[in-house]
């Protein structure tokens, strides 16, 4: 689904799908140098990561492994609320691991840093954050990010796997979405 298709729904632009393809290119470079010779395993939070990780496991060049995690602190609201729930575990052992956390969006930071701490705790060898979206105005908590794609303003956005109620996940780019939508 393109902007166009939905502009009553939008209000902004912030990140169109071919800066977006850019930037996950770049980081894959810097991933690629960063993890040379060792046995990398995407974790994608779902479900708003689908996208970010199928393109960024596109764009990595040696063989890596890929599982999935859903954790929820959002429900059908607009914020996070800061209490986190395990919807679906790892599959993968992490014992020894160099794992490399795929995220859509940190806005508060409190899921995340709960994320890191739980993952950490599992044996992993190491635990880093890549990050499409970054909201620095409404973190709560510091979590150190090593692969950021974009800081974009505190406001509700949707697209390229981020929803509101389940909706707008196939928008090609991200878009601030306006407030008549979901008041």
């Amino acid at each position: 689904m393109h902007a166009s298709d939905i502009e009553g729904d939008l209000t902004e632009v912030l990140v169109t799908e071919s800066e977006i393809h850019a930037k996950l290119a770049e980081l894959a470079r810097r991933i690629e140098a960063d993890y040379e010779g060792r046995d990398l395993l995407l974790v994608g939070v779902l479900k708003g990561a689908v996208m970010v990780m199928a393109d960024l496991a596109r764009e990595l060049r040696p063989h890596l492994n890929m599982d999935w995690m859903a954790v929820s602190s959002y429900g059908a609201g607009t914020q996070s609320s800061g209490v986190v729930k395990i919807l679906k575990d790892l599959d993968t052992d992490l014992t020894g691991r160099d794992v490399l956390i795929v995220e859509d969006i940190i806005d508060s930071g409190l899921t995340l840093s709960w994320l890191l701490e739980n993952l950490r705790s599992r044996g992993a060898a190491s635990v880093e954050v890549c990050a499409l979206l970054r909201k620095p105005d409404a973190a709560k908590v510091e979590v150190d990010v090593r692969y950021l794609g974009f800081d974009i303003p505190n406001q509700f956005v949707v697209g390229y796997g981020l929803d509101y109620a389940e909706r707008y996940r196939n928008l090609r780019d991200v878009a601030i979405l306006a407030p008549h939508v979901y008041s």
